[in-house]
């Protein structure tokens, strides 16, 4: 295929570099390793600038309010603050219907966590206070805690000069009923709150980031199931439309008014809000003996809170160019709940209804957040008990109308499932789990999926086998393509996933059938193959020549598999048996034994860690250990790509060793392909066990083995077999009895004093010294 050349067109001339070479040329530096004392030392290191700075982090007012442009921004943010402040007071006594507690205590969890945030956080858009699926897990628990049935009393009925008290019928204690039920909902916003300062000061706002948006908005979408089931029986008193934003204050006005008017609640027996008093509850303690029963569900409380909160916080500050820190505002919400838990709030997060109307209206900053928290107090401290003929069925409409965005997210389930498929089950799955189970389990259930899925993806990796595009140095899928070529001989291979103990051996898999035959299995039967040869050749049924294995006629079988020359180089044989002679085994072609050995097509193995980025203990070993399997059939294998931290972490692991060395790595497959081309000799390939039976046989002594080498791999992989290293093979592997040793010994003595061939003497003196060595 002939190439087009233009201009865009470029040439690279450099030297072929291994990661050995790499580093002498560049001069790799080692990475400094500090001590841990080092590390706390520097990073604990009290100087003024470090104690201003840690200062300003823990308080970011310090360090916006003296920049404040008040005349630019003064003005936007009371008339966002003013409208957001009407909001919240709408949406506090609402969501107090989810939390199960008095709609007073909902105009307390509106006012006080905003003035913590004030202080302590981040964002400049997000409107601190209740949100739905928070108000919900925490309703929750406090029905389970605190049910009905546990404040029952008996009903005094008053007769015309008594009072009688009628066992058989039963009414609740409301005022003991609500009591608990604020102690359960403050012990939990505080437990709450202690979870997220924990998780702030330990630095660990990045487990938030296993909250895909996928499972939030999975899990926000069955939570707004959930708000909408538990608010029918209340809407149902009075049928209402809904209405959502600035026009839901005058609606809500309207509809006050004509309750208080026609009178809805005697005449209908209508539910209405019934009390909102005047001015702030007093401080009270959390009660500790609840904490075990309410662990588990305050801490999924604390982390949907704070993974909406900083969602919605990023999507501004992104939109505004500015930065969130999440460490700082798991500690900004943390404290503002143990604050309001204090003072008889329940969980406060982020509302994003409530967010768009301050950010849309003009908010610039944080003070529209306290102008909306002044807002909110006017209404508890004097405009409290203008409120309370206003029908509960119109707070429900309002919850249920500030659930639209939450319930439009199932739009982005045909999205997600064009996209990326596994998103979409995980959108499912948590959805599901979170409706069926409830958000507590379901949040967990779902969490459990998606890690689930991330295991799946790495366990089960995308593995190829790569091909070159002709005269470049780009090397591609070869099912990808079809105008790129594998090279003779190279067999190229890239896993696009880490390497650890869950997919390594899915990863020998793949490599096993990318390369066409299990290097174990071909070494096995190499070696049987072998053994059978030298039994042949020891009974006398094959012959050994300089040009391969010829059966004897006796023996009436015809060699296919090598050339069978019966002239000359037979005869010779046949009056010398023990000549010197050279065994050329092609494993290629046809044994003259009963063994099928898979055949291998290939003489080097790249492996591309381009994608690879981190390796553990089981998958080092077991790498190691599929580098030497290759070796021991003369397959070369060269690993491509691997960056710097790869190669520590490999050294680490002891990886390297005297068979599987530093040598093998290169800066990239291009390289690792020129090297090969360059050093792979045409004609015949041998492996280094055949360069070492070579040398075996100009020594003047044998080499020398290490205690843990295997002699029958090195028996297995020689190319060129001569047949006093078939009795040297024989020895060191101790099958002849001690009484056949001395016998043997003999007869190579008398060969030894005979044979006038000067290669072959020198190889039974070889031969002669191992036996007296091992004899």
């Amino acid at each position: 295929m002939d190439e087009c050349f233009h201009e865009k067109d470029y040439l690279v001339s450099r030297r072929i570099y291994s990661n050995s070479i790499f580093d002498q040329v560049h001069e790799r530096q080692d990475q400094e390793i500090q001590s841990l004392r080092e590390r706390l030392s520097r990073t604990c290191g009290c100087t003024d600038k470090w104690a201003v700075q840690k200062i300003k982090g823990l308080l970011p007012i310090l360090e916006w309010l003296p920049k404040y442009p008040v005349k630019q921004w003064l003005p936007s943010d009371v008339v966002s603050g003013v409208s957001t402040g009407l909001v919240c007071c709408l949406q506090g006594v609402a969501y107090a219907l989810l939390a199960s507690v008095a709609p007073v205590y909902g105009l307390y969890s509106a006012f006080f966590p905003i003035l913590t945030y004030f202080v302590l956080g981040t964002s400049r858009h997000i409107s601190v206070g209740p949100f739905p699926v928070t108000c919900l897990m925490v309703g929750s628990v406090v029905l389970t805690l605190a049910p009905d049935e546990h404040f029952l009393r008996s009903v005094n009925i008053t007769a015309v000069n008594e009072t009688v008290t009628d066992e058989r019928l039963m009414e609740v204690d409301v005022e003991a009923r609500e009591a608990q039920r604020i102690m359960v909902a403050c012990t939990m916003t505080m437990l709450v709150g202690l979870f997220q300062v924990a998780m702030g000061l330990m630095q660990v706002g990045f487990l938030v980031r296993y909250l895909s948006d996928p499972l939030v908005g999975g899990f926000t979408t069955a939570a707004a199931f959930h708000v909408f089931i538990s608010q029918i029986k209340t809407i149902l008193s009075v049928p209402t439309n809904n209405h959502n934003g600035f026009f839901s204050f005058a609606y809500t006005v309207i509809a006050s008014a004509i309750s208080h008017v026609m009178d809805l609640k005697s005449q209908y027996g209508a539910s209405i809000v019934h009390s909102l008093p005047r001015g702030f509850a007093p401080a009270q303690p959390p009660n500790i003996a609840l904490i075990g029963n309410i662990l588990g569900s305050s801490f999924s409380t604390a982390v949907v809170g704070y993974a909406v909160a900083v969602s919605v916080a990023k999507v501004y500050a992104a939109k505004h160019d500015y930065t969130v820190d999440g460490n700082q505002e798991l500690i900004a919400f943390g404290v503002s709940n143990i604050f309001g838990g204090c003072l008889s709030s329940f969980v406060a997060s982020t509302a994003l209804s409530r967010t768009a109307v301050q950010e849309s209206t003009g908010g610039k900053s944080q003070v529209a957040g306290i102008i909306s928290a002044l807002m909110v107090m006017i209404v508890i401290l004097a405009l409290g008990p203008f409120l309370q003929p206003l029908q509960k069925s119109v707070l429900a409409a309002i919850v249920i109308a500030n659930l639209k965005g939450m319930f439009m997210q199932i739009s982005e389930v045909p999205v997600l499932w064009r996209q990326n498929r596994t998103d979409c089950l995980i959108w499912i799955a948590t959805c599901l789990a979170s409706i069926v189970l409830g958000l507590d389990v379901g949040l967990l259930a779902g969490l459990v999926f998606e890690m689930g899925t991330v295991v799946v993806r790495t366990q089960f990796p995308s593995c190829a086998s790569l091909g070159n595009v002709p005269n470049t140095d780009i090397y591609k899928n070869m099912k990808d393509y079809k105008n790129i070529a594998e090279i003779p001989g190279i067999k190229i291979f890239k896993c696009k996933s880490p390497i650890y103990f869950a997919n390594i051996d899915y990863f020998k898999e793949k490599l096993r059938d990318e390369v066409g035959f299990d290097a174990v299995q071909v070494f096995k039967k190499r070696n049987k193959a072998l053994k059978k040869i030298h039994k042949l050749i020891k009974k006398g049924k094959l012959q050994a020549t300089e040009n391969g294995l010829v059966p004897v006629a006796s023996l009436g079988v015809e060699n296919k598999a090598f050339e069978n020359q019966q002239g000359p180089e037979l005869e010779k044989g046949a009056s010398q048996p023990d000549s010197e002679v050279k065994v050329q085994v092609d494993w290629r072609s046809e044994l003259p034994v009963g063994v099928s050995v898979p055949r291998v097509h290939i003489h080097s193995l790249v492996v591309d860690f381009s994608a690879i980025s981190f390796l553990d203990v089981v998958a080092a070993k077991s790498l190691k250990l599929v580098v030497k399997e290759f070796i021991r059939i003369g397959v070369s294998v060269y690993i491509a790509g691997c960056d710097g931290e790869l190669v520590r972490r490999m050294e680490a692991l002891s990886f390297f060793d005297e068979e599987v060395t530093r040598d093998l790595l290169f800066l990239s497959v291009h390289d690792a392909i020129l090297f090969i081309q360059l050093e792979t000799p045409s004609g015949n390939e041998q492996d280094s066990l055949a360069e070492k039976i070579l040398q075996l046989q100009d020594d003047k002594e044998p080499l020398p083995f290490t205690e843990d080498e295997d002699l029958i791999e090195t028996y297995d992989n020689q190319h060129l077999v001569s047949i006093p290293d078939l009795l040297y093979y024989q020895i060191t592997q101790f099958s002849n009895p001690p009484n056949k040793c001395f016998s043997s010994m003999s007869r190579l003595f008398m060969d030894f004093q005979t044979e006038k061939n000067s290669l072959y003497s020198e190889s039974l003196g070889k031969t002669v010294i191992i036996f007296l060595f091992i004899c």
